[in-house]
């Protein structure tokens, strides 16, 4: 995994980004929101790349003390590589470099394997969002309280296993 190095989107990486997200997701977003969105003051987003080009990438909207996750994506032929976990890290240290005490998200109610990734980094279920994806409902997680020293062994564990499982 030391090939991958996860940093700050540029309006560069838009159009692999684009392209990324039409693989991905059923709706994916245009190119236009992504640009919309890296010029916006609250909306913070990074990339994962390896030698081939970006991998993977992820956003977040801040308002306030709460950091709403937009997007998380991974590309499907490099999956199982952790790249998601290193990905919602790097979300985690953004959220807390910008005054964030909470993190949300919304996921679809049949993607349990993001659901695990989530409860990993302590989301729980709060509720749903009727027809949110138009074709099926979104599940609403919450994870409070990011800014704790519990938390902060949480996020600690995850790097050690990352970490080990790197080397």
């Amino acid at each position: 995994m030391a090939d991958h190095l996860i940093r700050p989107m540029t309006r560069s990486d838009i159009p692999a980004v684009a392209a990324l997200e039409a693989v991905v997701y059923p709706t994916p977003w245009s190119p236009r929101v992504f640009f919309d969105e890296l010029s916006m003051d609250n909306r913070r987003y990074v990339v994962i790349e390896s030698s081939t080009g970006v991998v993977g990438y992820g956003g977040l909207l801040i308002i306030e003390q709460d950091a709403h996750i937009t997007t998380l994506a991974v590309a499907p032929d490099v999956r199982g590589q952790r790249l998601g976990v290193r990905l919602m890290l790097a979300l985690v240290d953004v959220a807390l470099e910008n005054r964030a005490r909470h993190l949300t998200l919304e996921v679809r109610v049949s993607n349990t394997s993001a659901q695990g990734l989530y409860e990993r980094f302590g989301f729980e279920p709060v509720g749903r969002r009727k027809n949110y994806y138009v074709d099926e409902d979104a599940l609403v997680m919450w994870a409070t309280d990011i800014d704790t020293p519990e938390y902060m062994e949480r996020i600690a564990a995850i790097r050690v296993l990352i970490s080990e499982e790197a080397a």
